[in-house]
């Protein structure tokens, strides 16, 4: 941080929102046509019925409420760095918090498209209202699917005004540096902020106050998400540890995420000053350690099935790791639990590209964990002559691909139009005698 001051953080940041290149604007136009395909992918599934999709009796759940749970799984991380981390003061957090707060917000608005394209019948969804309806139907609150409505909702808002109060200062100090519309947009964002003393005060208290709503909320909501199949009966779901499980694997998942992310933006918007390699290094270690969270999860699983003597618990898992599901078992374990433990050596963990591979297959990995809780206990319960295997059709990968590109292409607009970096908790990371020089 020695080569750092106030002035150089402010125009190393301002200096992303430039006008960009061409090559930006081809990665736009790429990742909206694979929003186009998700679209009309999801469009043709509405005119032709939920049959074009690849769920069957028995799997009615499929890569829905896989890409559900892993994109509300994504979304954890940015609370976790920026809430939990903040009130234990981690500095290393400063440089990545403003990107993983967008990640949560962005993450959480794609997992929330999937309950519609999953019901079918969109159109048919405020039934799940309480409102009157001429069918005099009212929604089960005893449902761990409706939990799901509340707590999504609840974690979306806190999660954005989490996100937007944070940037109001960094928001005041581009319209200060700004000329003609441009300015006058970031005077309506940046809601009057003056810098008095008054209102820094009133700001860090309540930056503080929603970090401490939003920490309890990165436990509840996936805990709740977890409960749509711990309260379920069907053998692999009924356990206890779903909850602890669920919450460890969304804090793997939303790491490697971030590290998905602000390598290249780091390569793109030369922040090599600001996100440095002990920034990078500290994710690492954190990947560590909640991938050795979720391997202890998976033997337990594996454990509790043996020791309780449960036949149809214990097919279940010897079903998984040696039935037709037994690859995706294998890359699930190996990508979660195995590949992290390469980041113990300091020379892996310190080289930028191996770093970012290895984000890729924890990545791949938990969509694999999702795929194997989900399809592998529905494909495989109770009654042998009601198993079934499970398939996507071309129709899912599309509405697939789609949301992938929906989240990129919201968080490569984002970077180019609003500050990627907190500027403010930047400048507090540095010494005092340093923050003269700028």
């Amino acid at each position: 941080m020695a080569e750092l001051t106030y002035a150089s953080i402010d125009n190393t940041v301002i200096d992303t929102l430039a006008p960009p290149r061409r090559t930006y604007w081809a990665t736009v136009a790429l990742l909206f046509a694979g929003i186009l395909l998700g679209a009309t992918c999801w469009g043709y599934q509405i005119f032709r019925g939920i049959g074009v999709a690849g769920q069957n009796n028995p799997v009615h759940w499929g890569t829905y409420l896989i890409n559900f749970v892993f994109w509300v799984g994504i979304a954890h991380s940015g609370t976790l760095i920026s809430a939990i981390l903040h009130l234990f003061r981690a500095g290393w957090r400063n440089p990545i918090a403003r990107a993983a707060e967008t990640m949560t917000v962005f993450a959480v608005c794609t997992a929330g498209l999937y309950p519609f394209i999953h019901l079918g019948r969109v159109w048919l969804v405020y039934y799940m209202l309480p409102i009157p309806n001429q069918r005099t139907l009212w929604p089960n609150f005893t449902s761990p699917l409706m939990f799901d409505v509340v707590a999504i909702s609840t974690y979306l808002t806190v999660s954005s005004l989490f996100w937007y109060t944070g940037m109001l200062p960094d928001l005041a100090t581009i319209r200060d540096r700004s000329e003609g519309l441009r300015k006058k947009i970031f005077s309506i964002l940046s809601l009057g902020w003056t810098g008095e003393y008054e209102l820094w005060r009133h700001y860090t208290r309540g930056y503080l106050f929603f970090a401490a709503l939003a920490t309890p909320l990165v436990i509840s909501v996936h805990s709740v998400v977890s409960w749509d199949f711990a309260l379920g009966i069907v053998p692999g779901w009924h356990t206890t540890i779903f909850a602890p499980y669920f919450v460890a694997g969304a804090i793997h998942s939303g790491l490697a995420m971030v590290l998905t992310l602000m390598i290249p933006l780091r390569k793109m918007f030369h922040y090599e000053a600001i996100i440095t390699d002990r920034v990078l290094e500290s994710v690492a270690k954190t990947i560590i350690f909640t991938g050795l969270i979720v391997g202890f999860a998976y033997g337990t699983e594996v454990f509790i099935a043996w020791y309780s003597r449960n036949p149809v618990e214990m097919e279940s898992f010897y079903w998984r790791a040696f039935g037709d599901y037994s690859l995706e078992y294998w890359i699930m374990v190996s990508c979660n639990t195995i590949v992290p433990l390469l980041l113990l050596f300091k020379r892996v963990r310190t080289h930028i590209p191996t770093l970012f591979v290895i984000s890729l297959f924890v990545n791949v990995g938990m969509w694999y964990e999702r795929f194997v809780i989900i399809i592998g206990s529905v494909a495989h319960d109770f009654l042998p002559h009601a198993w079934g295997l499970y398939s996507p059709t071309l129709i899912e990968y599309g509405i697939m691909i789609g949301s992938f590109c929906l989240f990129f292409f919201l968080f490569v607009l984002f970077c180019k139009h609003l500050p990627s970096v907190s500027m403010t908790e930047m400048k507090e990371t540095l010494h005092e005698g340093e923050s003269h020089a700028g």
